[in-house]
């Protein structure tokens, strides 16, 4: 995914307005390359360090299933690939349209035709954001739902095949609440810009006050401009033929 981020950034950063242009920061440095690097070495030996004061064969692995029903970097993996995935389909869709464009007409006017596409991509790109927005709510409750915001230090089990309750205790508990927390403001500052970016979006491009002035506006508005200047002339111009004044009586 990392890979594929930073070779079409600049693509779909062209098709993004500021807002989304911090969100792809956010993405990239403060998800992407984090996850990667220090969360990867955090994580990495979790389920080994995860020690109980039992010897009963299986014990351990229904305890671990019972403190993390899901692994937090596994978590955080598939959010990243759930909520990355429409922007590289909708990268996909302006690359596929603009070859299109480009073979259809080498000219460099404005057609109709591409105005009607312009809206459309736009379009596109705000469901896309809206998707983005409910995946990214989504993921922060289920985050809250199932680690909190503390990873404790120990947990007490008594499933079955463990012989009575036993003490489960994990590796690093305040390093992972760090990370913990350091995660899930990330994911409130990246839905806050998202929905931010989604209402300043609709305002600028879809506005009925403020149409994006395109060159086909341009020619209707000069159009428009050239009809009103004729028409006084043609009111104040007399019907028939003048008669000069040397010949009036």
């Amino acid at each position: 995914i990392a890979c594929s981020y930073l070779r079409n950034v600049s693509d779909l950063q062209a098709h993004s307005p500021m807002l989304g242009r911090f969100w792809l920061l956010l993405m990239l440095v403060f998800r992407i390359l984090i996850l990667g690097t220090v969360a990867s070495d955090l994580f990495d030996d979790e389920q080994e360090e995860f020690a109980c004061n039992t010897l009963q064969p299986g014990c351990k692995q229904v305890c671990y299933d019972m403190a993390f029903p899901i692994s937090q970097y596994r978590f955080w993996v598939f959010h990243i690939v759930l909520i990355a995935t429409p922007s590289l389909v909708f990268l996909m869709y302006v690359m596929h349209h603009h070859k299109k464009r480009t073979s259809r007409s080498n000219s460099s006017q404005f057609s109709s035709q591409d105005y009607r596409e312009e809206i459309h991509l736009r379009r596109l790109y705000l469901i896309n954001v809206a998707f983005r927005i409910l995946a990214e709510i989504g993921f922060l409750v289920g985050q809250w739902l199932l680690y909190g915001f503390k990873v404790e230090s120990q947990y007490p089990c008594s499933r079955f095949p463990c012989p009575y309750t036993v003490d489960c205790f994990t590796s690093r508990p305040a390093e992972k609440t760090v990370f913990l927390c350091f995660y899930f403001v990330v994911g409130l500052i990246s839905a806050i810009s998202s929905c931010a970016e989604l209402f300043y979006s609709s305002m600028k491009w879809f506005c009925p006050n403020k149409q994006p002035f395109t060159s086909e506006h341009s020619c209707v508005c000069q159009n428009l401009h050239n009809m009103e200047q004729e028409e006084p002339e043609a009111v104040g111009k007399p019907r028939g033929k003048t008669v000069p004044e040397s010949v009036r009586p």
